[in-house]
């Protein structure tokens, strides 16, 4: 039996991945006021157990994609979500910080391979012109995840108690587990794949030309570099509204745990909204005849000049406005980062899709680290207000620098 558009239920699958990777790691952020109470952990303590995460995260970003490109998209995929799964379910019996950091450290070293593999399949699946919506799906599917974790953790939380959120939350991994290996195979030997499905992926005109190259000779390269160096500037203000954004609201802006659970998902539907329409916006401009790496760019400013409006958050007179602003931020946030990973597949031949997107992921992981323990650091001794004013300057940065170094795609031949 052939099942037709075979690669739109791959897509499904990659945002459910996503959405469970998110809901996995959202877990801790959502429980993070009850833990505070019921394992002393402090603002600072909270900050470093954060960072643990993001250290072997960012490390992993550079691993995942050389184990991507070795050992292919699907099994790369299973073996990252079964670990951190597992990772995710042993946080039931943290008993203090130092428990929670080495644990969150576990669950790092697995979540960032969902990332390296997402690339790969898209490079594997989709023409250019399907390639940033599908990178805004999977994008969505971080915000979607988002957006259900605290109502569901909440009420787990409230119902069976902190422990039972982590074991159900990690479970998850194993249903999708079963689907993924039943339906994802490359789309040259796949056995469900029709003859014109087939010849659409394999035939369709490819972003860059396929070749292989070393993967130190992409750090010769003022795109590498550009990439790089935007993603380190840019991608920590989506680890703060993931990370912080219910401390936020139920410890400065007077939120309870009830109103936050039924409430904090607003920011990530947003962000999923964005994710969705800078795909589709980038996309559309390709179709009509512009080259990728412009209509990418052309989706990317406007969001730029609105982050500053991070300025005006933490001033808000009402909760009400509060939430607006954030929304209106992790919106155009999300929009900027589907065209800003899509420029990898517009960049990079295929090949080396895997390699590239870790080394460049390792500039989110670094950003995000920084700024990760800097927050812990800045709101122990004197709030939030500095946080957002850098933030409101991190995507007009970010923006300069892409457009400088990131023009044309990588064109250059073996060693």
């Amino acid at each position: 039996m052939r099942i037709p558009h075979l690669r739109w239920w791959i897509a499904g699958l990659l945002f459910l991945s996503t959405v469970i990777n998110y809901v996995d790691r959202q877990t801790l952020s959502v429980l993070a006021p009850v833990l505070k109470q019921e394992l002393g952990v402090s603002d600072s303590q909270y900050a470093n157990i954060l960072t643990a995460f993001l250290a072997s995260y960012t490390v992993m970003y550079v691993g995942s994609g050389l184990l991507v490109d070795r050992w292919g998209t699907r099994w790369s995929l299973s073996l990252f979500m079964v670990w951190w799964s597992l990772a995710n379910m042993a946080h039931a019996f943290a008993r203090g910080a130092w428990s929670l950091g080495a644990l969150r450290f576990l669950l790092g070293m697995g979540e960032s391979g969902n990332f390296m593999a997402a690339f790969k399949a898209v490079s594997e699946w989709y023409p250019a012109r399907e390639r940033a919506f599908v990178h805004g799906l999977v994008q969505g599917g971080a915000a979607i995840g988002a957006i259900l974790a605290p109502p569901a953790i909440t009420w787990i939380n409230a119902v069976f108690g902190w422990q039972s959120a982590f074991l159900v939350t990690g479970a998850l991994g194993f249903v999708w587990l079963a689907l993924w290996l039943l339906l994802y195979h490359p789309p040259e030997t796949h056995p469900l794949i029709t003859t014109a499905e087939r010849a659409l992926v394999l035939d369709g005109e490819p972003a860059v030309v396929a070749t292989k190259v070393p993967w130190r000779r992409l750090l010769d390269h003022p795109q590498t570099w550009g990439l790089f160096l935007a993603r380190f500037l840019s991608d920590p203000v989506w680890w703060f509204y993931l990370f912080w954004l219910p401390k936020y609201l139920v410890e400065h802006r007077g939120f309870t745990m009830a109103e936050m659970g039924m409430l904090a998902w607003m920011p990530y539907l947003t962000a999923d909204l964005g994710a969705l329409a800078g795909g589709w916006a980038s996309g559309r401009l390709v179709a009509r005849g512009q080259k990728p790496i412009r209509a990418r760019l052309a989706v990317m400013l406007p969001c730029a000049c609105v982050m500053p409006l991070s300025l005006a958050i933490d001033h808000a007179e009402s909760r009400l406005l509060t939430l607006a602003l954030i929304c209106v931020v992790t919106f155009c946030h999300m929009a900027w980062k589907t065209c800003q990973n899509t420029l990898t597949n517009d960049v990079y031949p295929k090949a080396m899709i895997g390699t590239a997107s870790g080394m460049l992921a390792f500039g989110t992981g670094l950003g995000g680290t920084l700024f990760t323990w800097l927050t812990g650091q800045v709101v122990e001794w004197t709030g939030y207000g500095a946080i957002f004013v850098v933030m409101a300057v991190l995507h007009p940065l970010s923006f300069w620098v892409t457009q400088r170094l990131v023009r044309e795609p990588l064109v250059t031949g073996g060693s």
